[in-house]
């Protein structure tokens, strides 16, 4: 996928999450079913980056379950409203928080206990793109930590592809792109990869990283998430 098609795509998200922050914050307020599965692989004191960290409710869940006092939380996200939510619900906890757009400017310095990546591997644009963007989370994985990650399943479900909508004649997208519509308040559509039992093992594969865990969780039926957690070998 070319630039100018990343960058176009990345755009229809970043509108979608302005229309829809408030809207989205209120139904994002639980816990996925899945993280309960993640906990006993950590340990505390456990420095966590939480990339695409929303209203910051993962970061919430590692709290109430490992002690606020034993966790660092580093937060991304790249809209404004809802870090301003994690600001506020976070703030019993040594929390970082940044704006920044992960598609554009994924990171590139720190090393962690836990990478999370929950919720946003289906908005990055491009096959080559996904393989290059989880190699660079791997790489800030410190010797002997974890990254977990879940890809949104959404096409295996009817209520998902009811939601598809036709895209713009002038886009050329790739296999497993769709335009999904929002049906919750204000009127939005949403850029969305789905991620096949194919791709999800040469993401795992392009890490480089050791997988220990993987499940389907989450949803109706509990198996709306396909989830990867995965380890760096000790140095």
């Amino acid at each position: 996928m070319n630039d100018a098609t990343v960058k176009r795509l990345n755009a229809i998200n970043r509108e979608f999450y302005r229309i829809t922050a408030d809207s989205f914050d209120q139904t994002r307020q639980n816990p996925w079913p899945g993280w309960h599965r993640l906990l006993p692989y950590l340990e505390p004191p456990l420095s966590v980056l939480d990339v695409g960290c929303g209203n910051g409710r993962f970061g919430l869940f590692l709290a109430s379950h490992l002690g606020a006092e034993n966790l660092v939380y580093h937060g991304f996200d790249n809209n404004p409203a809802l870090l301003d939510r994690a600001r506020a619900a976070l703030s019993d906890i040594n929390t970082q928080l940044e704006a920044r757009d992960m598609v554009e400017n994924p990171p590139e310095t720190g090393a962690y206990d836990l990478v999370a990546l929950f919720g946003m591997l289906h908005h990055i644009p491009g096959r080559q793109q996904r393989r290059d963007f989880m190699r660079v989370l791997a790489e800030r994985v410190a010797p002997g930590g974890l990254l977990a990650f879940a890809a949104w399943r959404f096409y295996d479900f009817p209520r998902f592809r009811d939601r598809i909508t036709p895209w713009p004649e002038n886009i050329q997208v790739e296999p497993g792109d769709y335009l999904l519509d929002w049906r919750q308040g204000a009127h939005a559509q949403r850029y969305c990869h789905h991620v096949d039992d194919a791709e999800h093992a040469d993401l795992v594969t392009a890490t480089g990283l050791t997988e220990i865990a993987t499940f389907r969780a989450d949803g109706r039926t509990n198996d709306a998430n396909h989830y990867s957690l995965l380890r760096r070998e000790p140095a």
